[in-house]
């Protein structure tokens, strides 16, 4: 599986939420909206989700740790490149799960 990712937004501020990604998957399949958190156990990607009552539930999500781990290194490679190159220069990185 080849996993795309482009950093499209970041967010400034007192927020956990750092950055928003856009994520594609084989050419075939786009996911928008995942999220680089920070918190205090570290910094991770939080899967798009909507709230439904009280709580927060993934619209999509993987569902095996070798996929998650694969998007995850994809989503928060971007991220520290997007930090140490810019905004405006950040690359778009490609990742074979």
């Amino acid at each position: 599986m080849n996993i795309s990712v482009k950093i499209v937004k970041t967010i400034n501020g007192d927020t956990p939420t750092k950055a928003i990604a856009n994520m594609n998957i084989d050419g075939g399949f786009v996911v928008h909206g995942l999220k680089v958190v920070e918190s205090e156990k570290g910094t991770f990607v939080a899967m798009p989700s909507r709230k439904v009552g009280d709580r927060y539930l993934d619209i999509c999500h993987p569902i095996n740790s070798e996929v998650r781990q694969g998007i995850t290194e994809a989503v928060l490679t971007a991220y520290e490149r997007m930090q140490a190159d810019g905004f405006e220069n950040a690359p778009e990185i490609h990742r074979v799960v």
